[in-house]
């Protein structure tokens, strides 16, 4: 951990900053975030699960991005589909099917890409720890772990938003 986060810490606000810019600039691809509220019984009645629309980001490999400048750690993903009835071989399939219907279910469109079980990366707690999410604070720089199981897998924020923002703004041919 470094002596003085602070200036690092100015840092991730700038950087995200000039990432909202040149993605807006860009006309990327944004995806919806959104709260699950598992299923509940009201007044006797089952309330099926449900996804409810916090707003827009934009997916940057680990971290999400909103409108304001606000990075959160990214959580799982799902595209909102219609619940079809099938045989169900695993559970896991059948879970995944269920958070597909919840998210059409909380009115968002069929075929979209939701962001779920988000986490907002706590500036407090990289400053103090050293750590935050998948952010991490060493000798003065802000590092993203780019993957959760690798501890050591880490990258350069600025290098590594620089690149995520270039494949929304320019997507490979086919993508």
């Amino acid at each position: 951990m470094t002596d003085a986060p602070e200036p690092s810490l100015a840092r991730i606000a700038a950087l995200a900053g000039a990432a909202v810019a040149a993605l807006r600039a860009g006309a990327a691809r944004t995806e919806t975030l959104a709260d699950l509220e598992p299923e509940r019984r009201v007044l006797g009645i089952t309330r099926a699960a449900r996804m409810v629309p916090r707003g827009r980001v934009w997916r940057l490999g680990v971290l999400l991005l909103d409108d304001a400048g606000d990075v959160l750690a990214a959580g799982r993903v799902v595209r909102a589909e219609r619940p079809a009835r099938r045989s169900v071989p695993a559970a896991t399939v059948a879970e995944q099917r269920a958070l597909r219907a919840a998210a059409v279910k909380g009115g968002i469109p069929e075929g979209e890409t939701v962001n779920f079980d988000a986490s907002a990366i706590d500036l407090d707690e990289l400053a103090r720890a050293g750590a935050s999410g998948p952010l991490v604070l060493r000798d003065g720089e802000v590092f993203v772990r780019w993957s959760p199981a690798q501890p050591d897998a880490l990258t350069a924020l600025d290098g590594y938003l620089a690149d995520r923002v270039d494949l929304l703004v320019h997507p490979p041919a086919g993508a």
